[in-house]
């Protein structure tokens, strides 16, 4: 099959090109700069010179695929309804090109949201008024009824791995080495979901081949490791000692990782393994930090 990527060059998008090639589909990757085509390139991939924010473009782009796998957003928190915006205006050009084909148009979303203090699963939806991102997800399942072999993949909010993660462990570990301390809030017993970025990809190749119309999947190989665990992981990697921070000082220590670093947000993948036979092989969260993959800088 010929599928079209966004967020080619990204963390997620890289790994997941690798995957589709392997299982003998031709992928075109959407580049915005010349370093993220030569990356694309060099993954093997036709590049597809364009950016999420034009929507025409999207839509040339998707004409030449039989399917679309959309990973790309701007993730400023400065301009959230823009971006959320601009990513409604996406895969409403995907849903014109594909309407009526039967063709895979998978959205990427976050497990962020769904269910504090219990464990999510895929039948759980989102709070209203929570990431517009995730609005713009439940939108796209809805195309189904066009004709779309719609997808959502929840990612887990930690994707960890080596070779140049930004995401939020790399952001811990950074402030932990600007501030001297490795820390966590209150008791530290909050759990986030984990999952690896090979593991996340194979994910996404299988959704791409499997899943049906209307499938939401998580992409949490860990269904929860506890905060304090982190912490304590990146302290000892770092040679720093472990502080626990008050609620109240949240936002003074871990700035914008703050408004939610707290929260306790498990969640299960057990209908998406079900689904899909998808069975993670790669190293733990915890493992990777060991492995030194998170230096601080």
């Amino acid at each position: 099959m010929r599928i079209l990527v966004t967020g080619a060059s990204g963390w997620i998008g890289a790994a997941s090109i690798a995957e589709l090639i392997a299982a003998g589909h031709q992928v075109l990757g959407l580049a915005r700069s010349d370093a993220a085509a030569a990356k694309v390139a060099k993954l093997g991939a036709e590049v597809v010179r364009g950016s999420i924010d034009d929507a025409a473009g999207l839509a040339a782009a998707a004409a030449r695929a039989q399917g679309v796998l959309h990973l790309g957003y701007n993730h400023d928190f400065t301009q959230m309804a823009a971006a959320a915006q601009a990513d409604r205006a996406a895969i409403d050009a995907f849903a014109r090109v594909l309407e009526g084909s039967g063709g895979p148009l998978l959205i990427a979303s976050g497990t962020l949201g769904l269910a504090p203090g219990q464990v999510g699963t895929e039948r759980d939806m989102p709070a209203a008024g929570g990431h517009p991102r995730m609005a713009n997800a439940a939108y796209a399942l809805g195309l189904a009824e066009r004709g779309i072999r719609a997808i959502v993949v929840r990612f887990a909010p930690t994707v960890h791995g080596s070779g140049g993660d930004h995401g939020f462990v790399a952001t811990l570990a950074r402030m932990a080495r600007a501030k001297g301390v490795s820390g966590y809030l209150g008791d530290g017993l909050n759990r986030w979901p984990a999952v690896h970025r090979l593991d996340a990809a194979k994910l996404v190749q299988l959704a791409l081949d499997k899943a049906p119309a209307g499938a939401v999947l998580h992409a949490a190989a860990e269904e929860g490791v506890a905060t304090r665990d982190i912490a304590a992981a990146i302290g000892q990697a770092l040679g720093l000692p472990l502080a626990s921070v008050p609620a109240e000082r949240a936002r003074e220590h871990f700035d914008w990782l703050g408004m939610f670093y707290g929260a306790d947000v498990p969640v299960s993948s057990a209908l998406t393994r079900e689904l899909l036979g998808w069975a993670p092989t790669q190293p733990t969260l915890l493992e990777d930090i060991a492995a030194g993959h998170y230096p601080g800088r």
